[in-house]
């Protein structure tokens, strides 16, 4: 039956084809009829398949060179007028058949957003009835067109993507008094919706005419969506909610935009584009300003709370487990929340923001350090000042020199005093466990900020690279961030291990060690007593100290010990006299010094001790010397030659100084002008 229907169609146009000649049609105004009769039926009735059969007749019209010249003059001949507004206008045969179609499909497709919002085959079929209608039409105005198609695509997604946007603004500045978020954070996702919608919808279609489709309607987002950006960026002075809000939601927009475009041109193309195309909106730039703003103050906060934590400290341990103070942990949960503000807001920012948030960070630890040193006084003020070198003398009745000795002794300033009073080996402990918990999690602070900031970075390199002509998120290696931290904080644990030996040798025990050890003679007043103390000192020093630290500090003591020794022995005044007969002794002193802190292997590492104890040893052998070959070594020295001993002639002036022998005193009478002291008393 529907064969029998076809054939029966088939021969009535045969039958009407037999006529065309009579009328005056040719196979070329058939076609422009026809395809003019079903496209009007199929915006009646919105049929796609009488719209594939327009398309089939409209690629049947030839061009104009390839139609005869008499048909060329037939369809010159066929012309329509149409009165409008008081005018009549001329119109050409396809002008009067295609031109309502080319009006019909134009409208549609400067909106085809709105008329197509699930795309389809549909538009395609649309768009091709626009480019033939427009082929046709553009040959009978004699145009001469260059990239006709590509041209009309582009019209197409201009006016159809500012419309789009204009009514997602709108739609936007409508929600705004019921929106918490700022208006153009909504436009930023709105607008990034938009594109996707575009991408993944009408873009696919339109690249068949414009292969760069996607690109021209990305940018043309980023500019919209840049003009409505623009004066918010320009007034935007701190790190307010309403900047946190739209900072991200803007560069997340551009990021996207930068990503489709990307995957037309690919990253050599986008880096052309975006300078020849693309004003940046510059958000990281701004977002850095303000950015570092809120950190410097910040930062200034930051430093007055660690102030405020060291001063109030009593130094004394949280508890037996943590023998740190209070303060520092005070310090790192300061330090850590303004970490965690820092990373939690979403705004872009450069590398120059987190060096500058680090470098607040590090300098709030050294002026923690600095305060904690603070009360330290120098060497200076903590050993007594060597008394007056003078030479031994059997006679009596010269006391003058002992007597200036006295006088000459610089009185400690009282307040330094108090100082150097309070500060007992239990806070002094403190302190130095303090400064060691402060620079033990110097490396879990680098390795979270580090952690955090590649987080933040890593999706963002390629697209700095090509919106900034290089790339300035790439992840910096921040483990060097503290060093100046660790400079100072490893500086200050030295200088407070060596006053700490210093105190307890040249304060706590001057009266026993530095005062009264070989008074008169070496019999008299061995180390062996100084010993008992130091090991009573020892242990307390062990309760507090934490174990990481307790062999710096042993060795600080014990290079003091060693000081102490040395100042007894070449500057002891004029109580203290030697004979070659003490050096045994002596020897043996510094024996029992060395191995009380090597205790049997859980001091000290004997490597250590040997190698300072070392120092001491040849400065007991000159006591071994006999007074003559001492003589002879010093004018050896004096004379510009080499001591035998390895000495110098301040060390060997000194040892003839304190021997009590009547050549000695007499040489270094009449060399060196050293005065006389009285003997020691018995």
């Amino acid at each position: 039956m529907r064969e029998n229907s076809q054939r029966e169609v088939e021969e009535i146009l045969e039958l009407l084809k037999s006529t065309w000649r009579i009328l005056g049609i040719t196979e070329t105004i058939h076609d422009t009829c026809y395809a003019w009769v079903l496209f009007r039926q199929f915006v009646f009735t919105g049929e796609q398949g009488l719209l594939k059969v327009v398309i089939e007749h409209l690629r049947k019209i030839p061009l104009k060179e390839q139609r005869g010249p008499q048909e060329r003059l037939h369809l010159k001949s066929l012309r329509s007028s149409v009165d409008a507004d008081d005018s009549c206008q001329d119109f050409t045969f396809f002008q009067s058949f295609l031109s309502p179609v080319q009006k019909w499909v134009d409208k549609k497709l400067n909106d085809y957003h709105l008329h197509f919002s699930e795309g389809s085959s549909m538009m395609v079929d649309i768009i091709t009835v626009a480019m033939l209608t427009r082929r046709i039409l553009g040959e009978e105005n004699d145009k001469a067109m260059e990239s006709p198609d590509r041209d009309q695509i582009d019209r197409y997604i201009t006016s159809s993507v500012k419309s789009a946007f204009m009514k997602i603004a709108h739609s936007v500045e409508i929600k705004a008094d019921t929106s918490h978020e700022h208006v153009l954070a909504s436009l930023a996702e709105e607008t990034k919706k938009l594109l996707k919608i575009e991408t993944n919808i009408f873009s696919p279609v339109l690249s068949r005419w414009h292969p760069q489709a996607a690109v021209l309607s990305a940018s043309l987002l980023h500019k919209l969506y840049g003009n409505k950006l623009g004066p918010f960026l320009e007034h935007s002075e701190h790190l307010t909610e309403d900047v946190v809000s739209v900072f991200p939601a803007a560069d997340s927009l551009e990021q996207y935009i930068m990503s489709v475009m990307a995957s037309v041109v690919g990253d050599d193309g986008l880096d052309s584009l975006c300078r020849q195309k693309l004003v940046p909106y510059e958000i990281e730039s701004k977002s850095g300003t303000v950015v570092l703003r809120w950190v410097n103050g910040q930062l200034e906060r930051v430093e007055t709370w660690v102030k405020r934590a060291a001063e109030q400290e009593t130094w004394d341990p949280i508890s037996p487990q943590q023998r740190h103070g209070g303060s520092i942990v005070e310090v790192y949960r300061i330090i850590e929340e303004t970490a965690d503000q820092f990373f939690a807001f979403k705004v872009p920012m450069r590398i120059g923001e987190l060096n500058s948030f680090c470098r607040g960070i590090d300098k709030a630890f050294q002026i923690y350090t600095q305060l904690v040193t603070q009360p330290i006084v120098d060497k200076e003020d903590l050993v007594p000042p060597v008394p007056v070198l003078t030479r031994y003398k059997k006679e009596l009745g010269i006391k003058a020199f002992v007597k200036k000795e006295i006088q000459e002794v610089r009185p400690v300033d009282e307040r330094k005093s108090s100082e150097i009073v309070q500060l007992t080996m239990s806070k002094l402990c403190v302190r130095l466990n303090s400064l060691y918990y402060a620079i033990s999690q110097l490396g879990k602070l680098e390795d979270s900020i580090s952690e955090r900031w590649a987080k933040r970075q890593s999706d963002k390199i390629n697209i700095r690279r090509s919106m900034n002509g290089k790339s300035k998120g790439i992840v910096s290696n921040q483990k060097n961030q503290f060093d100046g931290s660790r400079k100072e904080i490893n500086a200050a644990i030295d200088r407070v291990c060596e006053f700490t030996g210093l105190k307890v040798i040249f304060w706590d025990l001057q009266q026993p060690f530095i005062d009264n050890m070989y008074k008169n003679n070496v019999l008299q007043a061995r180390l062996d007593t100084i010993v008992e103390v130091l090991d009573l000192v020892l242990a307390q020093l062990c309760d507090v100290i934490v174990e990481q630290l307790r062999d710096r500090v042993v060795t600080g003591l014990l290079q003091a010990s060693l000081d102490g020794l040395v100042r007894v022995i070449l500057d002891g005044g004029p109580t203290r006299v030697f004979s070659p007969n003490d050096a045994p002794l002596l020897e043996e002193d510094l024996e029992i010094l060395k191995e009380f802190f090597i205790s049997g292997g859980d001091g000290l590492p004997r490597g250590t001790v040997e190698n300072l104890v070392s120092r001491v040893r040849p400065v007991i052998n000159l006591i071994k010397q006999e007074t003559r070959v001492l003589i002879d070594d010093l004018r050896e020295v004096t004379q510009g030659g080499k001591s035998k001993f390895g000495s110098d002639s301040k060390t060997l002036l000194r040892v003839l100084c304190h021997r009590n022998d009547s050549e000695a005193s007499h040489y270094v009478k009449k060399h060196f002008k050293i005065p006389s002291s009285a003997p020691p008393s018995t």
